[in-house]
């Protein structure tokens, strides 16, 4: 018998949701990580926002809700750029210039959303933590 069927009584402490529900968990299952403080936290999708690591590269990622939007704002500058250029092609007509560089338009328009989802995705993470007295997880 299937021991995820809903009409199978399920064991609690198979998921390790032994007593208490942990701090901050959802209903959905709980993403673990380290806050501020050192604690294990656990947190929900919504709670936990976008990805935090730890940059294990030179460069640390941007990840708080100020950085992304920080990021974002640079990337909707190049969007007027990019705009402006659509608008120099139409009134020149010179078509034949978009041909040649048409992979710059969703090389562009990609990350310029990717930034602006992530900025509202981190916003709203950072308000739950808020509501919920839940520390900022550190990776």
């Amino acid at each position: 018998m299937d021991r995820h069927n809903q009409n199978t009584p399920q064991d609690p402490a198979r998921d390790g949701a032994q007593g208490e529900p942990e701090r901050g968990a959802g209903p959905e299952r709980p993403i673990r990580r380290r806050a501020d403080n050192g604690d294990l936290v656990a947190y929900s999708a919504e709670e936990y926002g976008v990805r935090k690591d730890e940059g294990l590269g030179v460069i640390k990622p941007v990840n708080s809700a100020n950085g992304i939007l920080f990021l974002a704002i640079l990337l909707t500058i190049g969007m007027g750029g990019l705009v402006y250029f659509v608008v120099q092609i139409i009134r020149q007509d010179a078509w034949h210039i978009a041909g040649e560089v048409w992979w710059v338009f969703p090389a562009c328009i990609f990350p310029f959303a990717a930034a602006w989802f992530n900025y509202f995705k981190e916003r709203k993470a950072e308000k739950l933590r808020k509501a919920g007295n839940l520390p900022r997880p550190v990776e």
